[in-house]
């Protein structure tokens, strides 16, 4: 039997016998580890076409928020250049840290624009409806950075929820929130001011059936980027119509500062009301689901995994953008799902895109003149573009609910029930006119009513004395 070996042990092998192959050591050399789409640096060539689609696509839905609450709240011409800057300076600082991220702490390093959302715009009318005048900005700012605080609390626990947010959920509160949004076009189409003795004109109603003719006319027959920017144009070509006939107001454009920052605070010191708080902070629930699932459909768009940390560093991203925003004159801020979209369609993947669209609105922010621009375009031309904005938003809740299993009558009667109380604030102003302001402000938005029916009905036919169900996946709107 051969004894094992006793002596020394063996040195290192000579590089010869593990050594390279020529032809590999060469092929390493001369092909370097391919980038992955996400992080591929585009020549400028490129890059900037693909940037301005972002902008393109997402414009008309960062400047919509502070236009309907700066009306709302009887703003001056100044106070809503200041407001739609400043919502483009947190959309701007928003998209950037998504894009680029901070260490590990924010950021889902994904193409992924954040900006102020829609979903906000009810809970804040009814804010502004039911605080006095002077303080309703305060008010709602108070909200939003309490709401900001609470998506930075419960972010990174917020995948322990997510089963309490189905599509049965989000898509009631999505359908809800383009539902009660649309008395807001109409009465722009209607002029803008209810109290106008020309209000309702057939040359408002004129317009804003012109303006939206133009939209499907574009979306009908135009091609690529040009279909993208319907809206645009709509608005666009409405605005050029309007001069002829002394409707389109141009004293913004001449009072408005060449550049300037946003300063803090200049709407007034953030006031905290409960019943305010409560409302934004249920929007706030449906923000992160919809950031959420967001991710998750870009993830796979990307065919980069979308993980747990990958979201929890995304919901930090939303939950800074929104407790800066009332700083400076923001909403809450969320991911903007029509960029998504634009990724899917044009395959474009690079996350530098989107940073430097990122870039663009950080320096539309920063020069108030090109935000007066935007407060140029006439009322009645917002309601017609409006209801295709607002319409469309409804629609992605409609998506949302056609993936929810409908065929289960306990479903059904989920969405109807939550449905008819979101509605009940839009069919009847004054139905609870005789219940306790905190109540007033949270039934009064047909959202947070909506919201608040469905999670509550959700955990009584779904959670409550029933097996574990798992969680249904969510799909992004």
């Amino acid at each position: 039997m051969a004894q094992p070996a006793t002596g020394p042990a063996e040195g290192p092998k000579p590089l010869t016998a593990k050594a390279v192959h020529p032809v590999e050591a060469h092929s390493t050399a001369v092909h370097p580890v391919a980038v992955h789409p996400v992080d591929e640096k585009l020549p400028p060539a490129r890059l900037v076409p693909a940037a301005l689609q972002h902008i393109a696509a997402m414009y008309a839905g960062v400047v919509t928020p502070p236009l309907i609450i700066g009306q709302a709240v009887g703003l001056d011409t100044a106070g809503m250049t200041r407001l739609i800057a400043a919502s483009l300076l947190i959309a701007g600082l928003a998209t950037l840290l998504q894009t680029i991220g901070l260490g590990t702490f924010a950021g889902n390093r994904l193409p992924f624009v954040n900006a102020a959302s829609s979903a906000g715009i009810a809970p804040m009318l009814a804010i502004a409806e039911t605080t006095a005048p002077g303080h309703q900005l305060p008010a709602i700012y108070g909200a939003v950075l309490v709401a900001g605080a609470f998506c930075l609390t419960v972010g990174p626990f917020f995948g322990r929820l997510l089963r309490f947010f189905p599509p049965l959920v989000t898509g009631v509160v999505i359908t809800l929130i383009g539902v009660t949004l649309m008395p807001v076009p109409i009465a722009w189409a209607q002029g803008g001011d209810a109290t106008a003795a020309d209000f309702g004109a057939m040359k408002y109603l004129a317009l804003a059936a012109f303006t939206l003719v133009v939209i499907l006319l574009v979306q009908r027959f135009g091609r690529g980027f040009l279909k993208q920017v319907a809206l645009l144009v709509g608005m666009f070509v409405g605005t050029l119509a309007a001069i002829p006939f002394g409707l389109a107001d141009f004293s913004a454009l001449r009072s408005a500062p060449l550049a300037a920052l946003p300063t803090p605070f200049a709407f007034g010191t953030p006031e905290f009301h409960p019943a305010a708080i409560l409302s934004l902070c249920i929007v706030m629930l449906v923000l992160m689901t919809e950031s959420s699932a967001g991710m998750l459909a870009l993830g796979e768009i990307c065919e980069r995994r979308t993980d747990g940390r990958t979201i929890t560093r995304g919901l930090r991203t939303d939950g800074i953008a929104t407790l800066l925003g009332p700083v400076f004159g923001g909403f809450p801020t969320s991911a903007f799902a029509q960029n998504v979209g634009v990724v899917s369609l044009t395959r474009v993947r690079s996350r530098y895109v989107v940073a430097a669209a990122g870039g663009a609105l950080l320096v539309l922010g920063a020069f108030p003149v090109l935000g007066a621009v935007v407060s140029l375009v006439p009322m009645p031309v917002l309601g017609g573009a409006g209801i295709v904005l607002f319409g469309s938003i409804a629609v992605s809740g409609i998506r949302t609910l056609s993936e929810a299993g409908l065929d289960d009558s306990s479903n059904i009667i989920l969405v109807a029930v939550a449905l008819g109380a979101g509605i009940i604030p839009l069919a009847a102003p004054a139905f609870y006119a005789g219940f306790p302001a905190w109540a007033q402000t949270v039934l009064g938005s047909g959202i947070s009513a909506g919201a608040l029916v469905a999670v509550v009905l959700n955990l009584f036919f779904h959670h409550l004395g029933t097996h574990s169900r798992p969680a249904v996946a969510l799909k992004s709107s």
